[in-house]
């Protein structure tokens, strides 16, 4: 459901401290699936024609991986496809712009698609990894390869098979990554969590980590989550809708 303008305004001046808040306040940003939904990109519940055949959990699991490594290059290769053909959002180039802003600002992001950094964001900490990047099962070792290459079978130095350096079910955040996402949260001023559900742990945990740190926190999300009732400002509204109102206002009072 979207909001006008003019009301947004009011409830912009009365509930955000722009008077604590200047061009060095550190600011997180905090994405899930939603965001890239406006691009047209379907998460793996999203399945459909071919796809909607097989478990999601035997395309992006150790198990599944083991049991039909063609399989799940194929899925992947489908997404990734998909993925390529889509752009940026307002809403990824409105959190591109905010980094502009802020210089003490970080993206932390729960999507695998790399639009975040296509749409100029930096820096970015991707939680579940990017689907453009690949990796050893066996080793870990990075694995440079092209997009044709992706699509096939393709073998590490060590023997084993390359996969998409993802986080699957049954897998642990990289836990570098997770440290450096939650020193972040205990430090900012400004937290915004946009486009997630907050309802897969630990991820989720970073929202209400924010709040319990003194940052301001604004939720943007279409539907009700389990941190709505928490948030100091939740919108109903699309990314690409709420985020370049939000920077409008926060340009207008801060550059």
């Amino acid at each position: 459901m979207g909001w006008s303008h003019s009301i947004f305004n009011a409830m912009a001046v009365t509930q955000i401290p722009f008077d604590q808040v200047d061009r060095n306040s550190p600011v997180v940003f905090f994405t899930g699936a939603g965001i890239s939904s406006e691009s047209g990109i379907s998460t793996f519940r999203d399945l459909d024609g071919h796809w909607s055949k097989y478990d999601p959990m035997n395309l992006a699991s150790p198990d599944g991986f083991i049991s039909d490594p063609e399989l799940v290059l194929d899925w992947y290769a489908a997404r990734r496809k998909a993925i390529l053909e889509a752009e940026p959002n307002a809403g990824h180039r409105a959190i591109s712009d905010f980094q502009k802003l802020f210089k003490e600002s970080l993206v932390i992001t729960q999507n695998v698609d790399g639009l975040h950094i296509l749409a100029g964001s930096k820096p970015v900490l991707e939680l579940h990894g990017n689907i453009h990047r690949h990796k050893c099962f066996e080793c870990s070792s990075q694995i440079e390869l092209s997009v044709h290459e992706a699509s096939n079978l393709n073998y590490c130095s060590c023997g084993g098979l390359v996969r998409p350096d993802v986080v699957w079910f049954g897998e642990s955040l990289v836990t570098k990554t997770l440290e450096d996402a939650f020193q972040a949260v205990q430090d900012c001023q400004i937290f915004f969590t946009v486009g997630t559900s907050t309802q897969i742990y630990p991820a989720a945990q970073l929202p209400f980590e924010a709040k319990n740190n003194q940052a301001f926190v604004i939720e943007v999300n279409p539907e009700v989550t389990p941190f709505s009732s928490h948030a100091h400002m939740s919108l109903r509204a699309q990314a690409g809708e709420a985020l370049p109102q939000l920077y409008e206002e926060f340009y207008a009072k801060i550059s």
